[in-house]
């Protein structure tokens, strides 16, 4: 992957009289015109043996040939972070990635990151935007999670969470007895009084979230959430606009709370929880490659797995002690 990868094609009858940003993105599917526009700008595209211009216009039977450069970053550094693998091949890696790890460096987190362990298990990954990671979890957000091993596969994989053919399901603990599930639509972005924060804004973008109750305790609720869209913070924002916040969550939810007659046991787990409740528990898609349909479940971490059984013990202990 030290090379750089060349694509070669004739342009088909169908796509005569396109522009050329367009035809190569039609001719090469597992790569988006904006990918294309930003070769045709570097002049990596070859046209019948020369650059063409973003706008000129494809004939049929004409050659092109594309030198795809590599993507790298000098500020990105192996690191020996352990991994929890799921599942990998020649073409992707699914990872279980623990709570208080962060997925990319940024600012304020400018390694120890599950970048950084992803090119420490395969230095190549330096090639790829992002070192091949298709999606992110927040930090304090634990479970399962695609990372792509070549750049066609990264493209698919993008392509198949934008037209929503990759379900993320994920399970939460909030506070307050939902009834009932349903379908959250609700715009996100900004929030305007808080920039930092995101909220339900009719500016925002369109995210939908799907809820369905699992199970209902004396204060609490454990929900399966399960996004058509991946707007940052979405199930986040979404539940906590409807008066159901994470438990743990110190942007959109509330101070601790303990509920009356709550046991030792109930009150350990909320006290040492220490992040919002929030596990992606399953991860399905058609494997881009290989066209295989694909599951993997994976069970809350123990903190969350403790609150989850207290809480199942407390409402136990409240039914008992009724007369």
């Amino acid at each position: 992957m030290n090379t750089t990868d060349r694509l070669e094609a004739l342009i088909p009858e169908e796509l005569s009289g396109m522009r050329v940003d367009k035809a190569l993105a039609a001719l090469f599917p597992d790569y988006s015109r904006t990918v294309i526009q930003g070769w045709l700008r570097l002049g990596v595209v070859q046209l019948g043996g020369r650059c063409p211009a973003q706008r000129e216009q494809v004939s049929p039977g004409v050659p092109v040939a594309i030198d795809v450069p590599p993507v790298r970053s000098s500020d990105w550094q192996p690191q020996a972070i352990p991994l929890d693998v799921k599942f990998e091949d020649e073409y992707l890696r699914v990872i279980n990635k623990p709570s208080g790890l962060v997925v990319h460096p940024g600012a304020g987190n400018p390694d120890g990151t599950l970048l950084n362990a992803l090119l420490h298990r395969e230095p190549a990954l330096m090639e790829l935007p992002r070192a091949g990671i298709v999606h992110r979890l927040d930090k304090d957000t634990s479970g399962l999670m695609v990372v792509a091993r070549t750049e066609a596969v990264r493209q698919r994989l993008i392509r198949e969470l934008q037209v929503r053919r990759v379900a993320r399901v994920y399970l939460a603990v909030v506070y307050g007895v939902m009834v009932s599930g349903g379908r959250i639509e609700a715009p996100v972005g900004r929030d305007p009084r808080d920039r930092v924060r995101m909220a339900v804004t009719p500016k925002g973008k369109s995210a939908i979230t799907q809820i369905r109750v699992e199970q209902r305790y004396r204060h609490h609720s454990l929900l399966r959430a399960e996004l058509e869209s991946g707007r940052t913070h979405q199930i986040r924002v979404h539940l906590a606009h409807y008066g159901f916040p994470l438990v743990g969550d110190p942007v959109y939810g509330r101070r601790l709370r303990i509920p009356p007659r709550a046991g030792h046991r109930l009150r350990a787990a909320l006290r040492g929880l220490g992040r919002q409740a929030l596990h992606a528990a399953e991860l399905r898609f058609v494997h881009p490659v290989t066209k295989q349909a694909m599951t993997w479940k994976q069970l809350p971490p123990p903190d969350l797995q403790g609150l989850i059984d207290a809480l199942a013990d407390d409402a136990a202990a409240e039914i008992e002690s009724r007369p």
